[in-house]
């Protein structure tokens, strides 16, 4: 077939790869067509894509001459149109100029007008979605992809916000999204013979990016699909309606290690393992697979994984990328000698290997027994790393046994992921926990949601249980609160969605404290008393302090405005705090003039607006003492 498909990932933020389009990756390389993948700046991607289609165009009318070696120059040109750069191109050596530059001409039309030719476009686009809050970048993305495609119904989009808001998309979009996975013979093509679901992942399409992703060295699987629950602020029973029990592992992480090389870790997307009948049965995948207890990670030489996918064209694009950032990062290592990394340098200035825009698949494969040695260096003696498993979207409490966690304790699980949503199944969160320690597990991690139906105090409390059983057992459980969002109705789209028992201060104040915290809480009766309070009575003062004083806590407890404001603030009457708390909740205090015209509520609300600007303005007075305390404190510690 050769088509040209482009595998599209919005530019969001997030920690893992997209599953579902490496599956895609996997089928249609199955089916012989081109596959190209991005994530990124939309615009950089025409740019990119047009410079390729241009080299690829003067190559069929004049190969005489290395494009690819231009490749800078002619990404140039089609970018600004500047005359100089066609003389710097020296386009007018080749006999066919005639025939060249009429080409470039058109390809930076189209960069310009965002207006494709048909030559230039794709015969299909798949577009992932990931959370509903991420909706309008999401839709400038699918509207990106709809000028890219040569048919409109080549167009295809899925994904988590595909599945729970189809007409929503269709609506604005004119696309009706597919919903759930691919698990039918016959999706994308009707002569598909394979279940796409169920293919292996294509790791190489994570290198023809720039984008790092968090979790990107390990393994990524199912060995289950869906969830016996259905909780009303999950998507899953939605995506993955029908709950399959057991899902065979080694032959997909086989098929990963033999094409992409060993990974370190073991991440399974599963939504609920533990419900699995066949649960000890994917304990043992688990193991064969080298997972067990104590296994350990030998990294494997990615230049010559590089270099041999480069010769079997398994994916030309993403290799040479890898092998060239190798090539950069060879070049930079302490463990070779000056001498050493001047040759690196020259042999890569030889064989147009200093710029990616020139570097070329030909140049690698022929440079490559130069390069070998060193690479051979770099990657002897190392030694083993720990490996670890993680069941990442977290096990039900409620489904915890003595043969569970006796089976849990014999995998390199690290951290074990307890669900603790709410705090109506504390008993059988705490259950959980003890179990797992009296077989040996030291490493629990867990989400909490909160901004749900839960009260504000729901989530000190679970927090608190937290640090509670780390003292008391000596283990490691580290909290990350994770803030609630609708994912259907009017306010699905809301970054800033508000629950029923929450308001904008709250919300604002949890956050101010994840930020110093760096989103987790871990261990430690002191760090967390100090940043969420020693009593609940003391974390409901917090969620309504003023969020500098949060923020930079020290330094106004230290200079006394902290117990100025809770002077202040125990001065007033229960009918003043039922007249100005509502105020401080809306969490707005730019005018607060406008707020109130009470001189007892304008001197409090003072405290949440000034300091704010102050702080940070060096010609404050504010801005001085917060210095002088910054260099006292370093004293401190020296």
């Amino acid at each position: 077939m050769n088509r040209k498909v482009l595998l599209i990932e919005p530019n969001y933020k997030n920690k893992f790869p997209p599953i579902g389009l490496m599956k895609m990756a996997t089928y249609f390389r199955l089916r012989g067509d081109n596959v190209v993948f991005f994530k990124g700046e939309l615009k950089a991607f025409l740019l990119d894509w047009l410079t390729q289609l241009c080299i690829e165009k003067f190559n069929s009318i004049d190969d005489t001459i290395k494009w690819k070696l231009k490749g800078d120059k002619i990404k140039q040109y089609i970018q600004t149109g500047k005359k100089e750069i066609i003389a710097d191109l020296r386009i007018n050596d080749s006999e066919y100029s005639i025939f060249l530059t009429p080409w470039i001409e058109q390809y930076h039309k189209e960069f310009r007008s965002g207006k494709l030719s048909s030559d230039s476009k794709f015969d299909f686009i798949g577009v992932t979605t990931l959370f509903t809050f991420y909706w309008d970048i999401t839709i400038r993305t699918i509207e990106f992809a709809k000028k890219l495609v040569k048919d409109i119904d080549r167009l295809q989009v899925g994904g988590v916000l595909a599945s729970i808001q189809p007409q929503e998309i269709y609506d604005e979009t004119g696309i009706m999204p597919h919903c759930g996975t691919l698990h039918t013979k016959g999706d994308i093509d009707p002569d598909n013979p394979y279940i796409i679901d169920e293919l292996p992942l294509d790791y190489s399409i994570l290198d023809e990016i720039d984008y790092v992703y968090p979790d990107n060295n390990a393994y990524f699987s199912y060995t289950t699909r869906g969830c016996i629950r259905k909780c009303a602020f999950c998507a899953v029973h939605t995506i993955e309606p029908h709950y399959v029990d057991y899902i065979p592992l080694k032959e997909r992480i086989e098929q990963t290690r033999r094409l992409y090389g060993e990974q370190q870790n073991l991440l399974l997307m599963d939504n609920n393992v533990m419900a699995s009948s066949k649960f000890q049965e994917i304990i043992q995948d688990i193991k064969k697979c080298g997972f067990a207890k104590g296994g350990k990670y030998i990294e494997t030489n990615q230049y010559d994984l590089a270099i041999r996918n480069l010769r079997i064209h398994l994916n030309d694009r993403a290799y040479t990328r890898k092998a060239f950032r190798l090539l950069q990062e060879l070049n930079d290592m302490k463990r070779f000698s000056e001498d050493e990394r001047t040759e690196i340098y020259a042999i890569r200035d030889k064989y147009g290997l200093l710029s990616l825009d020139t570097c070329t698949r030909d140049a690698l494969l022929q440079s490559y027994h130069f390069f070998a040695p060193f690479f051979q260096k770099r990657y002897s003696n190392i030694k083993g790393k720990q490996r670890f498993i993680d069941f990442n979207q977290g096990v039900d409490a409620r489904l915890f046994t003595e043969d569970i966690v006796s089976a849990l304790s014999g995998i390199a699980i690290r951290p074990l992921r307890i669900a603790f949503d709410d705090i109506k199944t504390t008993d059988s969160y705490v259950k959980a926990v003890e179990m797992s320690i009296n077989h040996g597990l030291k490493d629990f991690s867990n989400y909490l949601l909160y901004n749900f139906h839960d009260k504000p105090e729901d989530l000190y409390t679970r927090l608190r249980i937290n640090v509670d059983l780390c003292e008391k057992y000596n283990v490691n459980i580290y909290s990350f609160p994770m803030k609630y969002h609708p994912i259907r109705g009017d306010h699905s789209h809301d970054r800033y969605y508000i629950g029923e028992h929450w308001n904008r201060k709250y919300i604002r104040a949890v956050q101010a404290v994840l930020n110093a915290t760096k989103g987790k809480i871990g261990v430690g009766v002191s760090f967390f008393e100090k940043a969420f309070g020693r009593t609940v009575d003391e974390y409901m003062e917090l969620l309504i302090m003023p969020e500098t004083f949060i923020i930079y806590r020290f330094f106004f407890e230290e200079i006394g405005y902290t117990d100025e404001w809770r002077k202040s603030i125990k001065s007033l009457s229960k009918k003043e705090k039922k007249e100005l708390y509502p105020i401080i909740y809306r969490n707005e205090f730019n005018n607060i003039e406008e707020l109130t015209n009470n001189p007892k509520y304008l001197r409090i609300l003072e405290y949440y607006k000034n300091y704010r600007y102050e702080i940070i303005n060096p010609e404050s007075e504010l801005y001085r003492m917060k210095q002088e305390y910054d260099n006292k404190s370093k004293n401190w510690y020296s």
